[in-house]
């Protein structure tokens, strides 16, 4: 028998959650819910004492895995990497399949997110580009061709 039953969701530690948000939202994505978690369930699963975060759950349109953005109020967050590189050790990019990668991909840029690389086709099945979204989170974007 197999230990896992299904893939509920991906976790991203953020400083600004408002922003973190937004950005999922503006790609699709639905809030689930929003909440504060703190006191010995939090303490224990994280090994830390004394910690609160404030949570929002996201969903896709297809009601498929969610996304949990967490920001903490204490501890205090600490820094990551805004700028790392796919070759660095560590969670590198949360990938998404759109329908219109050019348009998305431009409407992104516009806003400000940039391109870590361009827009490449693979074996004419997919084109796929990564935008390093809010706080340096690599969103890798997929569409179908063919």
């Amino acid at each position: 028998m197999a230990a896992v039953r299904r893939f509920d969701h991906v976790g991203i530690t953020v400083a600004n959650l408002d922003d973190v948000t937004d950005f999922f939202v503006g790609l699709g994505f639905e809030v689930d819910g929003r909440t504060f978690i703190e006191g010995d369930f939090l303490d224990t699963v994280i090994g830390m004492s004394n910690a609160r975060t404030e949570i929002v759950m996201l969903r896709p349109p297809d009601g498929g895995v969610a996304l949990e953005l967490s920001s903490f109020i204490r501890p205090a967050h600490e820094p990551g990497s805004p700028t790392a590189m796919a070759n660095e050790l560590g969670l590198r990019n949360i990938a998404f399949e759109v329908d219109d990668l050019s348009a998305l991909v431009t409407r992104l840029t516009a806003d400000g997110h940039q391109l870590v690389g361009g827009i490449g086709e693979y074996e004419r099945m997919w084109r796929m580009a990564y935008i390093r979204g809010p706080e340096g989170i690599i969103v890798s974007l997929a569409e179908r061709v063919g």
